[in-house]
């Protein structure tokens, strides 16, 4: 038994779990900075266009419109639901098909167990 244990090199067992854990926490990290930073990033895109085409009105800081994430999420969610409904038009004729059924000796009236032979009782 002190065998298996002395034939894993314990060493680079804790290297790679230090990796893989420190590039699991990395990559989640990176995403809360990117889902926090995106709207921001989206919003001076939006700005700077409007600005270009003279659309856009300064607001002042209590002014600024606010929508929160929940209203946002149901928003995409239901324009998702929309939009893949749009190509789901069927014609709502409901045929039905008879199919033959296949030949199998279990349904066969043939064997059926009262076609049994006549015995005689004496």
């Amino acid at each position: 038994m002190s065998y298996l244990l002395d034939a894993v090199n314990w060493p680079q067992i804790w290297v790679i779990t230090a990796v893989g854990y420190s590039v699991v926490f990395t990559a989640l990290i990176l995403l809360i900075f990117v889902f926090k930073f995106m709207p921001k990033m989206l919003n001076m895109q939006l700005k700077r266009r409007l600005k270009k085409e003279g659309k856009y009105v300064e607001r002042t800081e209590g002014d600024e419109p606010f929508i929160a994430g929940e209203v946002n999420a149901a928003i995409g969610t239901a324009l998702s639901l929309y939009f893949s409904d749009l190509h789901d038009d069927e014609s709502k004729i409901i045929t039905i098909k008879r199919v033959e059924r296949r030949y199998s000796p279990w349904s066969s009236k043939i064997y059926n167990i009262n076609n049994v032979l006549p015995t005689t009782h004496r």
